[in-house]
């Protein structure tokens, strides 16, 4: 496995691993806590290094689940969690983050990870109600504290980056990101690369699409959240297949899957993009991991590049609820 720098110097596997769908999000888990534990050792052994993962995920289990899983190696590894969201009987009701929640956030996350620092603590999603940099501010206090080694926000907009970075150094920025969600790529990838901020693309598989196992005939259980997004609506699933074709054909003729190919594109991007898709399999992890030996050529990039733009993208990645919380 490769390593990448996001910013402020933080050294990372180039493909992380995003661990929510081990405790929520994809319908039931086919394995037990024990089956988790033994996947997200398997990953460091495959040398990832940067696990992702959230207070809000459960919530609190996941955490839970990390903490326990690499407490034998933590010096080895480079957890990152969030705050922000106000969490009511198990639910988000809304966001949160006043100073003393995310004291109080992080002070949670420690004991259920197992551990005396966090190394990236990420805004969730911007709160309106907070300035950012009363945000930035109380981070920046966590880090002089030791709690804390490196702030990061999810899905903000340039200009709260930018006030951010201002009161105190941002690491990375984590957003949505992908062949068929380029969304970051107008505003958010060039202020990054002018600040000097990494940038952690979640969904990078686009949560399932772009490995080529899903189509209008897949069926969702109860409790997946793509029963919810509107890009997996049938008629979508049936127009956006033309992008996940052409992205198969691609692979095939370079002895790879459609998923590494999609990966492949992402790290091709920039040298501080460290994608982290999630996986319930270490087979996956292995096949992710991979992606780092895929070599695309300069036109096969520029290919990838322009394909969401002459095939189309069909329906919204969140519903109208969740694009709320987004580019704030």
């Amino acid at each position: 496995m490769h390593t990448r720098t996001l910013g402020q110097g933080l050294d990372v596997s180039a493909i992380g691993l995003g661990v929510m769908g081990m405790s929520q999000s994809y319908g039931p888990n086919p394995g037990s806590r024990e089956d988790m534990i033994a996947v997200l050792r398997s990953a460091a052994d495959e040398g990832v290094t940067f696990f992702d993962t959230a207070e809000v995920y459960g919530p609190y289990v996941n955490e839970e689940l990390l903490g326990e899983a690499l407490e034998p190696i933590r010096d080895q590894v480079v957890i990152a969690t969030k705050f922000g969201w106000d969490i009511q009987d198990g639910r988000m009701v809304g966001l949160d983050s006043r100073p003393e929640q995310i004291r109080h956030v992080a002070q949670e996350s420690l004991k259920r990870l197992r551990t005396d620092v966090i190394d990236l603590f990420y805004q969730h999603r911007v709160d309106p109600d907070v300035p950012i940099e009363d945000v930035a501010g109380t981070v920046g206090e966590l880090i002089a504290e030791g709690k804390v080694r490196h702030f990061g926000l999810s899905e903000a907009s340039a200009a709260t980056i930018r006030a951010a970075h201002a009161v105190h150094p941002v690491t990375a920025v984590q957003s949505e990101y992908s062949l068929w969600t380029r969304d970051p790529e107008a505003e958010v990838l060039p202020t990054l690369a002018e600040l000097g901020i990494g940038f952690v693309p979640f969904s990078p598989l686009g949560k399932g699409f772009l490995t080529g196992t899903v189509d209008t005939s897949t069926a969702f259980t109860d409790g997946d959240i793509r029963r919810r997004v509107p890009r997996f609506e049938a008629a979508n699933l049936a127009a956006n297949q033309a992008l996940v074709d052409h992205v198969g054909r691609l692979a095939a003729g370079k002895g790879a899957t459609p998923g590494q190919i999609a990966l492949a594109w992402l790290l091709a991007q920039r040298p501080w993009i460290v994608p982290i898709p999630g996986t319930r399999r270490t087979a996956r992890i292995r096949e992710n991991s991979a992606a780092t030996a895929v070599a695309l050529s300069a036109d096969e990039v520029a290919d990838l590049d322009g394909l969401a733009r002459r095939v189309g993208v069909s329906g919204d990645r969140y519903n109208a609820e969740h694009m709320g919380y987004v580019n704030r």
